[in-house]
């Protein structure tokens, strides 16, 4: 027997080979389910995972649309926050974010008090792949993190949707009394459909499934990963819209001015990268806990509404950011303190205790280096668009952040629905971004929040355990 002549499982209906006498299994990602079987049962569980996920994952948004539009006068979409945040002016504008200092630090400090050891981090259940996700402690700082997020706080939305389809997946999974490899499995495809519901985008949830939180870009992986994530977008659009996140961004042609910024920028950008992996790594494992969190959030989340005095695009997850940026909008000033300032808030607001995702805020980073960047290149070699730069910035910096090269392309061309045109330059920045983040460090904006041995929480007199929040 050759080393192709492996044994296929499961077994294929049929049995006569093709007259070559050739084995399907030279291929080798069709010899074997591996320890996930993709039964016929499991995958009428991954579309229910993908249903309950498309449903949380709405109704979540819905959850943080209203408190927009009760804090800032924000439309039922969501659209035209940062229109709305620039038309309040005075204390209309910063008393918003001061209650959500005041809701998150109290609702985290009793939420932590009365859940202690419970888990509510998806990707440390994951990868350590030995504890549970708490369905209350979970629910209770997704409800959490969408209500001080549409007050103002600057951190990504997509966290919630992501922890609970994560939820749906685990708890679907024990109760159909799965092994444990097919129960992780789900859960990582419950997390990845969140992502898909709320941003319209299936195949790059898919495959930030597959190389973010399996790791395993296989077929067994990929498959229930792209189902799961199609269903949860398909439910979504019954609640939400099917519409890009960033409408009326055009395609621009390719040229040689951008391949050559591509080769400059991506390594640039790569460093980036791996200094805002570090900072999160810091801030999260130094973040307020216990009482603190009381105090820590209305003080930090006090100097965010200061800030947004002069720029309130830094309230919320960043995405009119991104957005100006892609349609070439906004002065080289503005983008150059935006691109410092965004971070900063964000590494504060988890910093001081709130949980909250950092896709969006990172992505907006990255767009808004790429707009400088490109700027700045165009007084030497003028004649490309600065949102051509804005967009391999963000794929570049997202595709880093993430150590998710794949998963940072398709996620910036389906939040925009173009970029095709200019792939070839958005494929070498993003990976000599990743290259370069990966070679200096090698952590992710999602392992550099994993406490390993955290600090004692002072409430609890215990360490608080998995989850660094």
């Amino acid at each position: 027997m050759t080393s192709y002549e492996r044994q296929r499982r499961p077994v294929p209906l049929l049995k006569k080979r093709l007259p070559s006498g050739q084995g399907s299994t030279v291929q080798p990602n069709v010899t074997s389910d591996g320890d996930t079987p993709l039964t016929v049962r499991f995958w009428v569980l991954v579309a229910l995972v993908g249903v309950v996920s498309g449903v949380v994952g709405s109704a979540l948004m819905k959850l943080l649309f209203a408190v927009e539009h009760l804090a800032f006068g924000v439309g039922s979409d969501g659209q035209g926050f940062t229109a709305a945040v620039e038309r309040a002016s005075g204390w209309e504008r910063a008393t918003p974010v001061l209650i959500a200092g005041v809701i998150g630090g109290v609702g985290w400090y009793l939420l932590r008090r009365f859940t202690p050891g419970m888990s509510s981090e998806a990707d440390a259940v994951l990868w350590a792949g030995t504890d549970r996700l708490s369905f209350r402690r979970s629910a209770g700082t997704s409800v959490l993190s969408e209500v001080v997020i549409g007050l103002g706080a600057s951190l990504g939305r997509e966290a919630a949707p992501k922890l609970m389809g994560a939820v749906a997946g685990g708890l679907i999974g024990e109760w159909a009394r799965l092994t444990d490899p097919q129960r992780r499995l789900l859960i990582a495809c419950g997390g990845g459909a969140g992502l898909a519901a709320v941003y319209n985008v299936p195949l790059g949830a898919a495959l930030f499934t597959a190389e973010v939180l399996i790791g395993s870009v296989t077929l067994t992986t990929v498959m229930p990963a792209v189902g799961c994530s199609a269903v949860a977008a398909a439910v979504a659009w019954v609640f939400l819209s099917d519409e890009p996140i960033y409408p009326g961004v055009v395609d621009h042609a390719v040229d040689g001015r951008l391949l050559v910024w591509a080769v400059i920028g991506g390594p640039v950008i790569g460093v980036l990268a791996a200094l805002y992996i570090r900072v999160i790594g810091w801030i999260s494992f130094h973040q307020a806990r216990g009482a603190w969190v009381i105090v820590a959030m209305p003080v930090v989340f006090a100097g965010l509404a200061g800030l947004a005095v002069v720029y309130p695009q830094l309230y919320g997850n960043g995405r009119s950011i991104a957005h100006d940026a892609f349609l070439g909008l906004g002065s080289l000033g503005v983008l150059a303190a935006l691109a410092v300032l965004k971070p900063v808030v964000t590494a504060l607001c988890l910093g001081a205790g709130a949980s909250g995702g950092l896709f969006t805020p990172v992505l907006c980073t990255g767009a808004a280096i790429g707009a400088v960047g490109g700027v700045l290149f165009g007084h030497l070699w003028p004649g490309s668009p600065m949102g051509a730069y804005a967009m391999i910035g963000a794929a570049a910096m997202i595709g880093a952040a993430m150590q998710a090269p794949l998963a940072g392309l398709v996620l910036v061309v389906e939040l925009t629905h173009s970029g095709l045109p200019i792939m070839v330059p958005m494929i070498i920045a993003t990976v000599l971004a990743t290259a370069v983040t990966r070679r200096i460090d090698g952590y992710s904006i999602y392992s550099a929040r994993i406490a390993g041995q955290a600090p004692v929480d002072p409430v609890l007199s215990r360490p608080s355990g998995g989850d660094p929040r």
